[in-house]
């Protein structure tokens, strides 16, 4: 029983969850929410300063030789991905209202995970060598090509959304700021200090998860102080799943077989399976926090949390099936 729950249930989603609901049910006061969110901005900085020390350059290069299966990576990332969250986003508004519909979108929008998609490519004996390149080039460029495409397809919406700021090319400035700069200082200072952040990967970890709990709470409590909450229900929450579903089970039947129909191997094709169809938790939260505004932020949690628990729980079990089959 206790490895059904492990297979099927992240404890840091838990963990997440929890802090959710605290967000929820606790009234935070203005400089409580002050406070969470200059800890949030300090957090992002520190968590891609230890991305940009703890990754080798060689990798990126590396990645890169292999053309066909790192351009299918990317083509499901940030072509196959869009299309799917805007015709989402227009399909399903009705049933989420628009908050959460524009969260999906903003999902669709974001870069590959690392850890879990290179973790479920080795379970399924796929590709890893690939899997790590693909999965490290497509965070790289989604420090740019989210923030290109947050500022083109939600820019319009969010200007015209009742009391929510603008997304300016200012916001572009605060990306390059909070997320790149700290990125290219880890970068340069690899040489001195590379070595020892790898061999501390706890420290990244702890700093990655508190990140994303940072977020998470001061997002979902600025929501709740401001009402954002205020008439969804069970069947809104159950609708948004079953939207990730729809997304999540049309980008795994594209990726599979237009790997077999593009020529890659079977461990290609995993490879390109995993890494293609997930979405980055850990980019997307303090990415949203720095993109997005306050009026929209709580609403874009919930999807993103709930398309990366699903992506968990599918790929996992698809993870194992192929495992079996290799």
């Amino acid at each position: 029983m206790r490895r059904i729950v492990r297979t099927w249930v992240d404890p840091f989603i838990v963990t997440l969850l929890g802090v959710l609901l605290l967000g929820l049910v606790v009234p935070f006061g203005p400089g409580v929410l002050h406070a969470l969110g200059v800890a949030a901005d300090a957090a992002v900085v520190l968590l891609f300063l230890l991305y940009g020390a703890r990754l080798p350059v060689r990798d990126v290069v590396a990645g890169l030789r292999h053309w066909r299966l790192q351009s299918a990576i990317l083509a499901a990332t940030f072509v196959l991905f869009p299309v799917l969250g805007l015709v989402a986003r227009r399909v399903a508004e009705p049933w989420l209202g628009e908050g959460l519909a524009l969260g999906l979108l903003y999902v669709c929008l974001l870069p590959s995970t690392v850890q879990s998609s290179v973790a479920m490519v080795s379970m399924a004996r796929g590709n890893v060598a690939g899997a790590i390149c693909g999965a490290t080039v497509s965070n790289l460029l989604g420090m740019l090509v989210t923030p290109v495409l947050v500022l083109w397809l939600l820019h319009d919406v969010v200007v015209g959304s009742a009391g929510a700021a603008s997304i300016g090319f200012g916001r572009f400035g605060d990306v390059l700021l909070t997320l790149l700069l700290p990125f290219v200082v880890g970068q340069l200072a690899q040489r001195w200090v590379g070595g020892w952040v790898r061999a501390h990967r706890p420290l990244t970890l702890a700093v990655d998860r508190g990140t994303i709990l940072l977020v998470v709470l001061g997002a979902v409590a600025s929501a709740t102080a401001a009402g954002t909450w205020a008439g969804l229900s069970v069947w809104t929450v159950v609708a948004l799943v079953a939207v990730c579903g729809v997304v999540l089970a049309v980008v795994l039947a594209v990726t599979w077989w237009g790997g077999q129909a593009a020529g890659l191997s079977r461990a290609d094709r995993i490879a390109l399976l995993h890494c293609g169809s997930t979405k980055s938790l850990a980019t997307g939260l303090p990415m949203a926090g720095v993109l997005l505004p306050a009026a929209l932020l709580g609403a874009v949690v919930a999807p993103v949390v709930a398309f990366h628990q699903l992506e968990l729980m599918v790929c996992t079990v698809l993870a194992k099936r192929q495992a079996l089959r290799s």
